[in-house]
């Protein structure tokens, strides 16, 4: 059964409307709706051209886009990026030029990726002791290499 999740686009953007490269991609392409240049070493907000309306229970994920973080060094600075259900603004893609020189993002060109994720129902419990497991407070590298 698909979850329907409204989207509503930025005035003249209906080419950027987000959409899948193949029918079982897991990700939509989120495109620029602006012409941008990424600075070596800072961050950018990037404009996407959409308002989503996800449903309760739902987050939409962005997340960076496999060809610019190989072929130029390119990221998002809060991979994944969280879209709540309650949001209603515009979606913008904080991208990260890792780089050594600026790059130049045109309106249109993919600059991200979006996964549409069921939350499941989670409750937080206090608890005075943990179960202990074989791996205990491990962590930050101490099952592999250092």
């Amino acid at each position: 059964m698909n979850i329907a999740v409204k989207i509503k686009m930025f005035e003249g953007c209906s080419d950027l409307t987000p959409l899948k490269a193949h029918h079982d991609d897991a990700a939509y392409d989120l495109r620029s709706r602006v012409d941008i240049e990424l600075p070596v070493g800072k961050s950018q907000l990037v404009p996407a051209g959409f308002f989503i309306e996800l449903p309760v229970g739902y987050e939409a994920q962005i997340r960076p886009r496999s060809g610019l973080a190989l072929k130029h060094n390119l990221t998002l600075s809060n991979t994944p990026g969280t879209i709540d259900a309650g949001y209603r603004g515009e979606v913008g893609v904080i991208m990260f030029n890792l780089g050594s020189e600026p790059f130049v993002i045109r309106r249109g060109d993919r600059i991200a990726q979006m996964v549409i994720c069921e939350l499941a129902p989670v409750e937080l419990i206090l608890a005075e002791e943990l179960s202990e497991t074989k791996r205990g407070t491990g962590g930050f590298g101490s099952t592999g290499k250092k």
